[in-house]
C-alpha cells in the first residue's frame, strides 16, 4: 500500500503544522479509496499521492497538496464536499470541487459539447489557478501511466492532452510540463513514429556526443576568457519538437542537424548580452535567427536570448542565454510564485501577466456568444505566435501573429476598438486591416460617433477583438439582422420552390417550442450567420402541410452586401462573373468560393456542406480583386499604372511592391475595386497596352502583407 513517505522528502519546505494537515488528508483519502484499484492493478491511492508529489516539486501550498490527495474522493466515493469543508476547511473543499468538475469533462467529438466543457474548465481556472495546476499534475500522472488503457482510450486521452492541456501548460509558462505532455501525447498518438524517432535520436546521440562536447568546451572557454561566469549545458531537444520540425519543413531525420541545443546560464542581464557578443565572435550567427525575449518577454513571462550559429562542420547550433532567475521562471512559469520567493520582481510580473490573461477569459465570456465561439476566441490565445508593437507612449503590447490594426485598437481598450476610425502605423495613415509587424508603432484615431464595421470580423485574429465586434453586432444590429435574415430566408424558400407567404404562424410556434427562440430571434441568427437560411426554410416547409417537398439544392442569389451572414472567401476573392459555390461554415453562415478554388477540394464529396449559388443580376457594388504585374523598373511607372486604372473606372484599394536590388523588373500587387469580371478584363487590357508592363495576371490567395508602398 503506497504511503505518503514516498514523497515526504519533497514536503520538507512545509511548516510542521501544514505537513500534519497534509498527512491527515492522506489518511482520509487512503481510507476513502480503500479497496479501489487503477487499471494497472495498483491501489488507487497511488494516483493522488503521485499528483501531490508533482505539486510538491512546484512547492505549492498545503491547501493545494491536500486538494490533490482528495481530488477524487467526491467523484469516486460517498464523501461529500461538505464533509471535506468541515474536516479540512472551505478553501480545500472549493479546490476539490473545482477539480472534480473538471474530471467530469469528457471532451466529445461534437464541437459544441467539447467547447462547453472547455469553457467551464477555463473559467474555473480563472477563479483559482491552483485548480488547473492540480488538474495538469493529474493529467501528467495519467499520461505517464496510460499504457494500461485500451488503444482507443489512449488515443482519445492523448489527443485531449495535445489539444488542450499541453497548450495551457505552455500558456502558463510550465515549460518542462509542456514538453513532457507533448512527448507523451506523441508517444501514444503515433507509437511507431515515436519509437523510430527515439531510436534514431539514441543512435545520433553516440555519433554526435564528441561534437556536442567540443562545442560546449569552446563556448565555456570563450566565455571564461571574456570574464563571464556561466554554466553551459548541452540539451537534447524533446522528440515532439524534432518531429514537428521534420513535418513543417518536410525533412528526413538525417537532415535535422540541430537536435542538440545549448543553454548558457549567467548571473545578470548585462552578462546575457556580453555572452551573446562572445558567442557571435566564436561562431557566425545565422541572419534572422536572433530573438530578444529579455527586452520583450513572451506573454507567459518567458525571458531569454535565442540565437542560431554556424557551428563546426557547418552544423547549426541553437543557443539560449538567460540568467538563473529567468531559468527558474522558464521551467516553472506561474508555479514559480510558490517555488521561489514572491518578492522577486520577475516572478511577480509572471503572476501579473497570468492574472491579466485569466481576466481576459472572463471578459471574453462576458461578451456573450455560445461555447463554440468562446472556444474559437481562446484557441488564438492558447497557440500564441506573438508580434510585439508599441503604443505612441512606448508601451509594448503582445498580439497574436497576423494581428491587424483593429486587433491593436481592441487590445488598448474595448472603447478604443469600438470607436476607432483610422490608424497610423509608424506615423503613416494605413488601412484598418494592415497586418502589424514586430516593432511597429501604432496610433489609433477615434471618434465618439464611430461604430465597429461588420467587415472587421473577417480579418481580426485576436479573441478579444472578435468577441467584442460580434457582441456589438449582436446587440446593436438586431433590427438590421432581422431584416437581412428575413430576406435571406425568403430567398431560401424561393430556391426550394416554396412561397414564403404560405408559412403560417403555427409553424413558427413549433420552431419556438423546439428551439426556445422566437421568430425574430431565429431571423436575427440568420442575419448574423449563426443559422443557415436554407436549413430553417426546410424545417418550416416540412412542418407546413400542403407545401411541396423541399428540393435538395436550390440556387441562392448573392449580392455580396449581405454582411456577416454571407462572406466572400479571401482565398479566391470571387467577383460577379466568376462561377461560384457556397459552403456552410459554423457561425459564419455561407462562405462563397469560386468553383476552381483549391481550398474547397476536400468539401466536394460532402453535399451537405455546400449549396448552389449565383450572382444576383444587375449588381452595382464594387468588389475587391488582386492583380499582379511585372513591370520595367522605370521612373513614373506607378503613376502610369494608376492613371490607366482610374481611366477604366476602378479604385485602387491597396498597392505593394517587391523590388530586387539590381533587377530591371519590379513586381507590383494591386487590390482593385471592380464591378464584375468584364470590368476586370477591361482594366487588364488597358494595363497590358502600356509598354512598361511585361506580365499581368489575376492573383488568388495572396496572403502577404499588402501594405501601401510608395517607392
Amino acid at each position: 500500500m503506497p504511503e505518503l513517505e514516498e514523497i515526504s522528502p519533497q514536503l520538507e519546505y512545509l511548516k510542521a503544522e501544514d505537513a500534519a494537515q497534509v498527512q491527515a488528508a492522506f489518511e482520509f483519502s487512503r481510507i476513502a479509496h480503500s479497496g479501489q484499484f487503477r487499471k494497472s492493478g495498483e491501489a488507487y491511492i497511488s494516483h493522488p499521492v503521485a499528483v501531490a508529489g508533482i505539486l510538491a516539486q512546484w512547492h505549492l501550498d498545503a491547501q493545494a497538496l491536500m486538494a490533490a490527495l482528495l481530488h477524487d474522493v467526491v467523484e469516486d466515493t460517498p464523501t461529500t464536499k461538505e464533509e471535506i469543508a468541515e474536516r479540512f476547511g472551505k478553501p480545500v473543499a472549493e479546490l476539490v470541487d473545482g477539480v472534480s468538475k473538471l474530471d467530469k469533462i469528457e471532451f466529445q467529438t461534437e464541437v459544441h459539447a467539447q467547447a462547453e466543457n472547455f469553457r467551464k474548465m477555463l473559467l474555473a481556472m480563472a477563479r483559482d489557478v491552483r485548480v488547473i495546476l492540480i488538474k495538469l499534475a493529474d493529467r501528467l500522472h495519467n499520461m505517464r501511466t496510460l499504457d494500461s488503457m485500451t488503444p482507443e482510450k489512449r488515443r482519445r486521452i492523448a489527443q485531449e492532452t495535445a489539444d488542450i492541456y499541453a497548450p495551457i501548460a505552455n500558456r502558463l509558462g510550465l515549460n518542462s510540463l509542456y514538453q513532457e505532455l507533448d512527448d507523451l501525447s506523441f508517444h501514444h498518438l503515433y507509437p511507431n513514429r515515436y519509437r523510430v524517432l527515439a531510436q534514431a535520436v539514441k543512435a545520433a546521440r553516440g555519433n554526435r556526443k564528441e561534437v556536442v562536447e567540443k562545442v560546449r568546451e569552446a563556448i565555456s572557454n570563450k566565455l571564461g576568457d571574456a570574464g563571464v561566469s556561466a554554466m553551459v549545458t548541452g540539451r537534447e531537444k524533446h522528440l515532439y519538437s524534432i518531429y514537428k520540425k521534420m513535418q513543417e519543413k518536410s525533412l528526413a531525420f538525417s537532415e535535422v542537424f540541430d537536435i542538440y541545443g545549448f543553454r548558457v546560464l549567467v548571473n545578470d542581464i548585462s552578462s546575457c548580452y556580453l555572452a551573446l557578443g562572445c558567442l557571435h565572435s566564436l561562431y557566425k550567427p545565422i541572419p534572422g535567427k536572433f530573438k530578444d525575449y529579455i527586452a520583450i518577454p513572451k506573454a507567459n513571462g518567458y525571458q531569454s536570448l535565442h540565437t542560431t550559429l554556424f557551428g563546426p562542420f557547418g552544423t547549426p547550433i541553437e543557443i539560449q542565454i538567460r540568467t538563473h532567475e529567468m531559468h527558474k521562471i522558464a521551467e516553472a512559469g506561474v508555479a514559480s510564485h510558490w517555488l521561489y520567493k514572491s518578492s522577486d520582481a520577475n516572478i511577480n510580473e509572471v503572476q501579473q501577466k497570468t492574472h491579466q490573461w485569466l481576466q481576459s477569459l472572463l471578459e471574453i465570456q462576458e461578451g456573450g456568444g455560445d461555447s463554440a465561439e468562446f472556444l474559437e476566441h481562446i484557441k488564438v490565445d492558447l497557440f500564441p505566435d506573438e508580434v510585439y508593437v508599441f503604443t505612441p507612449k512606448g508601451k509594448i503590447l503582445s498580439l497574436p501573429r497576423g494581428a491587424t490594426a483593429v486587433d491593436f485598437a481592441y487590445a488598448v481598450h474595448t472603447d478604443v476598438g469600438n470607436h476607432c476610425t483610422a490608424v497610423k502605423v509608424n506615423g503613416e495613415l494605413m488601412p484598418m486591416r494592415t497586418l502589424l509587424r514586430n516593432g511597429d508603432q501604432v496610433e489609433v484615431v477615434t471618434s465618439p460617433n464611430a461604430r465597429p464595421n461588420p467587415a472587421w470580423v473577417n480579418f481580426v485574429v485576436s479573441g478579444k477583438a472578435r468577441a467584442h465586434i460580434r457582441h456589438y453586432l449582436r446587440t446593436m444590429h438586431a433590427e438590421e439582422s432581422v431584416v437581412l435574415g428575413e430576406r435571406l430566408l425568403n430567398q431560401a424558400f424561393r430556391a426550394l420552390g416554396a412561397d414564403p407567404a404560405l408559412i403560417k404562424p403555427s409553424c413558427w410556434d413549433r420552431v419556438h417550442k423546439e428551439t426556445g427562440k422566437t421568430r425574430e430571434e431565429v431571423l436575427t441568427d440568420i442575419g448574423l450567420g449563426k443559422r443557415l437560411n436554407i436549413v430553417v426554410a426546410r424545417q418550416l416547409m416540412m412542418q407546413e402541410q400542403g407545401l411541396p417537398a423541399p428540393r435538395q439544392h436550390g440556387v441562392i442569389a448573392i449580392r455580396g452586401s449581405e454582411g456577416v451572414a454571407v462572406q466572400l472567401a479571401k482565398c479566391c476573392s470571387p467577383i460577379p462573373g466568376d462561377p461560384i459555390i457556397a459552403f456552410i461554415k459554423s457561425d459564419q453562415g455561407l462562405v462563397i468560393h469560386t468553383h476552381d478554388c483549391s481550398a474547397i477540394k476536400h468539401y466536394r464529396d460532402d453535399p451537405d456542406k455546400w449549396l448552389d449559388v449565383e450572382w444576383e443580376p444587375g449588381l452595382t457594388k464594387m468588389f475587391d480583386v488582386n492583380i499582379k504585374l511585372i513591370v520595367l523598373n522605370q521612373r513614373g511607372v506607378l503613376a502610369k499604372l494608376a492613371a490607366a486604372i482610374a481611366d477604366e473606372g476602378s479604385n485602387i484599394d491597396n498597392v505593394a511592391m517587391e523590388e530586387e536590388d539590381g533587377s530591371q523588373y519590379t513586381t507590383i500587387y494591386f487590390t482593385l475595386q471592380v464591378e464584375q469580371r468584364m470590368h476586370l478584363a477591361r482594366i487588364m487590357r488597358a494595363l497590358r497596352r502600356l509598354p512598361e508592363v511585361v506580365r499581368i495576371m489575376r492573383v488568388k490567395n495572396r496572403n502577404k502583407d499588402n501594405r501601401g508602398a510608395s517607392q
